[in-house]
């Protein structure tokens, strides 16, 4: 009987040893949360693309320089008159300015008139408003040989506004 009463107690001592393992006393650990896992590096920010070359050599180009709504590759004459008034003067100058920073464009600067007149007259008019644009602009610094004009006087309207007929445009060669 004593073996038996021997057996129980080692079986108590033992279940108290197995079962006090389990408790935990330590109050400050129970307190902590878990360890969470490492926040993932940043992904680098990505890298922009580059922005595509613009091509300041065309004709779309010279015809946005200017902004506002403004045609940069036209200037606009008065009736009879070949004079390059102060507007015409302003476009004239980003034109040079273009120019300038484009060494290999070559223009062709267009003289036209309105329909009044006769096509002789107006061959004439366009060639003088054609040739008073290259002159500023070659004033303004632009290389002469540059520069070709030619004149279509009355023969290439764009408008029914006489206005618009009166034109001297500079086109990308």
């Amino acid at each position: 009987m004593l073996n038996k009463f021997y057996a129980k107690l080692l079986i108590m001592a033992g279940a108290a040893l197995v079962l006090s393992a389990c408790g935990n006393t330590n109050d400050s650990a129970m307190d902590q949360t878990p360890a969470a896992e490492p926040a993932p590096a940043p992904a680098p920010a990505p890298t922009p693309a580059p922005a595509p070359r613009v091509d300041t050599t065309t004709q779309e180009y010279l015809n946005d320089i200017m902004g506002g709504g403004v045609e940069a590759d036209t200037v606009h004459f008065a009736f009879d008159r070949y004079d390059v008034d102060a507007e015409a003067r302003r476009i004239l100058q980003a034109q040079a300015e273009w120019m300038k920073a484009n060494q290999s464009v070559n223009v062709v600067v267009e003289g036209h008139c309105d329909e009044r007149g006769t096509r002789e007259y107006n061959i004439a008019l366009g060639d003088r408003r054609a040739n008073a644009v290259k002159n500023y602009l070659v004033a303004m610094g632009v290389g002469a040989s540059r520069i070709r004009t030619v004149s279509y006087g009355k023969e290439r309207p764009i408008s029914t506004d006489h206005a618009m007929n009166r034109r001297g445009y500079t086109r990308v060669n």
